[in-house]
């Protein structure tokens, strides 16, 4: 883990004395673009789950592990990166860009901060964008004249929800993905992540270190259901160190781990 940053000067615009989620991301993955209230607030969820670095790293790798394949694979040279945080290395648009150097990421966050701050680490990167809006609201995403400049909608594009899924119900994570899938072309890929337990002790030993949202543990029925619309690619809905090895096991049977899964837009 970082024990400190180069410097905890933030940057124009953003305040560094309060925590914010996206960077406490950061931090937990190994990042820089921390300060002093967001490792603070790391270190009191890890505190309560030691597991949650090893959560923030799965989730990471899978999500660049899925976006790499439907580069490769699905010839997919757009992403939408949903409710993306910080840039954090290693961020989608350096592992689809190992695939394709010519690929485009529009990154998307509801959180000011993240915004402010991803615009500053990629203020130099063509085919880049990052802009503030709400996932849950499909409508209003597709339609900023932010994603516009870098995606174009009538080709395929690939959507990643990497770790938001468990911050929203299952009712509206179904109606988020199912406007998703219904603007997109054929051939566009969904790749969706969670924070995940078997039963409800992890997440109820998080919730009160960390309020700024609710958790939701969806059964893997409704995790299924976020994928309607698509043909979800082999090896299925998986945890995410056995989805990226292509294993179908079982998922652990105790403790937070992510569960994952894509589809492909038929």
């Amino acid at each position: 883990m970082n024990e400190s940053r180069a410097s905890d000067t933030p940057l124009p615009g953003i305040d560094a004395s309060r925590p914010n989620i996206a960077r406490v991301y950061d931090y937990l993955l190994g990042g820089k673009d921390n300060f002093t209230a967001d490792r603070e607030l790391a270190g009191q969820l890890l505190s309560v789950n030691p597991g949650m670095e090893q959560w923030a790293r799965d989730n990471r790798a899978f999500v660049v592990a899925a976006a790499a394949r439907a580069a490769r694979e699905g010839g997919i040279a757009q992403f939408l990166d949903l409710g993306a945080g910080l840039p954090t290395h290693p961020a989608v648009h350096e592992a689809v860009r190992e695939v394709n150097p010519a690929a485009r990421v529009a990154y998307v966050d509801f959180d000011p901060v993240a915004v402010v701050h991803s615009r500053a680490l990629l203020a130099k990167g063509d085919g880049l964008a990052a802009f503030q809006a709400d996932l849950t609201d499909p409508e209003a995403v597709l339609a900023d004249p932010d994603l516009a400049k870098v995606l174009d909608l009538t080709q395929p594009v690939g959507v990643i929800l990497g770790g938001v899924a468990h911050f929203l119900s299952p009712a509206v994570m179904r109606a988020t993905t199912a406007a998703y899938v219904s603007r997109i072309c054929p051939g566009s890929w969904l790749m969706i992540s969670a924070g995940h337990a078997e039963d409800e002790g992890p997440l109820s030993e998080l919730r009160p270190a960390y309020t700024a949202a609710d958790a939701f543990r969806h059964t893997h029925e409704e995790f299924t259901f976020f994928f309607a619309g698509t043909e979800i690619v082999p090896p299925g809905i998986a945890e995410a160190r056995r989805w990226i090895a292509g294993l179908t096991a079982p998922p652990p049977d105790h403790g937070l781990y992510v569960r994952c899964g894509a589809g492909v837009k038929k």
